[in-house]
């Protein structure tokens, strides 16, 4: 099942998607139900979706506003940094992380958060912050939705505490990434992290590590992988951020970036006004955001 967030008129409506239309369900719901509420309490309104939402009127998607899936999460997007092996030497090269240019593989997740103010929506404009960043890049990423939570969760056990995916752009500031010796501000300005189209529920993906993510700028291919290449797998990072956090239903994680972001080259390849990035997922949609 594709759910989106999506407004035609005032307010936010929720949909199903199928083919290019959608189905506005949201009168099959509890009212103030949006998608976030609705993984929630997907064990008691899902199957009311299963069985009622045919029934209604599907209309052109293009016809509708898709905003994130969930436009406003519970608390920051749980970000990993450093996951993809090619990633990590690009990273290590680029000077952006250590002043020694380790390229050494890391023997834990490396975790980070993003502000839920950041979160746009799929097509939405990136704003480029003029006078606050100068070096802005682009990471394409899965990210993982989680639908019942739980503390101490096993990785045996974690995909049964998966709810579904959606793509994440981790825009970053790589200046003040630098500058200020930490990620959170330079992860989390407005508009920094475009998600969707869809809300993917995890029976649409029978492999999750099958699933190949592309990340282009104005129609060029920059980066290229597929999910199994990650350092440490989906279990592995539920498994470490719920070793002393409970997760929550909606929580989202973003997996990790592959190598080809924008420090990646020589000299780098930032993000400048104009310019457009489109992050796919095989069977999950693209998200396709301007810099304003």
């Amino acid at each position: 099942m594709k759910l989106v967030t999506f407004s035609a008129g005032a307010g936010d409506r929720v949909g199903l998607v199928e083919a290019a239309a959608v189905r506005d369900v949201t009168g099959l719901l509890p009212a103030g139900t949006g998608v976030l509420e609705l993984v929630e309490r997907w064990d008691e309104l899902g199957p009311v979706l299963t069985s009622r939402a045919g029934g209604l009127e599907p209309v052109p998607l293009e016809s509708v506003r898709l905003r994130a899936p969930i436009p406003v999460p519970r608390r920051n997007v749980f970000c990993v940094g450093k996951n993809y092996r090619d990633h990590v030497a690009e990273f290590g090269r680029s000077g952006y992380d250590t002043p020694g240019r380790s390229e050494a593989l890391p023997d834990k997740p490396i975790l980070f958060s993003k502000a839920t103010t950041s979160v746009t929506g799929p097509f939405d404009e990136v704003s480029a912050h003029p006078g606050v960043t100068a070096e802005l890049d682009y990471e394409g990423e899965l990210g993982v939705i989680i639908g019942r939570g739980g503390r101490g969760i096993s990785r045996a056990d974690a995909f049964e505490h998966v709810w579904g995916y959606t793509i994440v752009n981790d825009v970053t500031a790589r200046d003040l990434q630098r500058d200020h010796k930490q990620w959170l501000l330079g992860k989390s300005l407005d508009t920094h992290c475009p998600m969707g189209p869809y809300a993917v529920t995890a029976d649409e993906v029978p492999d999750v590590t099958a699933l190949e993510l592309e990340t282009s700028v104005n129609g060029e291919s920059r980066q290229l992988a597929l999910v199994k290449d990650l350092i440490f797998d989906i279990p592995e990072l539920i498994a470490t951020l719920s070793a002393g956090i409970t997760l929550l239903p909606g929580d989202i994680i973003a997996t990790g970036t592959p190598a080809g972001v924008g420090i990646g080259f020589e000299p780098p390849k930032f993000l400048r006004r104009g310019d457009v990035v489109e992050v796919s997922v095989s069977g999950l949609g693209a998200l396709r955001n301007r810099i304003a």
